[in-house]
């Protein structure tokens, strides 16, 4: 039977669960969003939906795994309906969910482990905030694309491309030009090709 954490550890537990559960949850939903990009025909939005759904799943399991050495249970998900509406409109809310991440969620989360002095908490809240920065970004760029090119005279984003995951992190690149992970240092080697 698992002893329960310490007191002063709790609030750290909630926002893990908290984590993991929002965690899982973009997984499912920017599996959601990429089905309906392939629809639309923004093949490379696709791949990026599929890519970013990838690394949520593996900051999922890291929340979980800190969880679980902290003397919690292994949380299970409660996965919300995806609410799925154009691509430009899954856009805007993949980049608002990242940047509440990034902006809010987050830094309160790495505050409150920092306090509280849990390096495993902090490591994988870390991993996280790094890895959302760069989704946001690449959403980001995605939609700045697709409005530029509302006249349809431009290229749609229609061909599919190879994003590269770290299995440690979760960091989400298009061009891995370095040896190591920047965010854990995992090397380039190991990285998942998601596209």
């Amino acid at each position: 039977m698992p002893t329960s954490p310490a007191p002063a550890h709790e609030q750290t537990l909630k926002n893990l669960l908290a984590a993991f559960n929002g965690e899982s949850n973009a997984s499912a939903r920017y599996a959601a969003f990429a089905v309906k990009a392939d629809e639309e025909g923004y093949l490379k939005v696709a791949s990026l939906f599929r890519a970013a759904s990838r690394a949520e799943k593996i900051h999922a399991a890291n929340h979980s795994a800190v969880i679980v050495k902290m003397g919690g249970d292994a949380p299970v998900a409660t996965i919300e309906p995806a609410t799925v509406k154009t691509t430009v409109e899954n856009l805007k809310e993949a980049i608002a969910g990242e940047t509440y991440e990034v902006d809010v969620m987050y830094p309160d989360f790495i505050k409150e482990a920092g306090e509280q002095k849990n390096t495993a908490a902090l490591r994988t809240f870390r991993f996280a905030i790094e890895a959302e920065k760069e989704h946001a970004r690449l959403y980001t760029k995605a939609l700045e694309h697709i409005q530029h090119c509302v006249d349809k005279t431009c290229q749609k984003l229609s061909n599919k491309t190879t994003y590269y995951v770290c299995p440690v992190c979760g960091f989400t690149t298009e061009k891995a030009e370095f040896d190591r992970c920047p965010v854990c240092g995992h090397a380039k080697e190991k990285f998942e090709l998601v596209s």
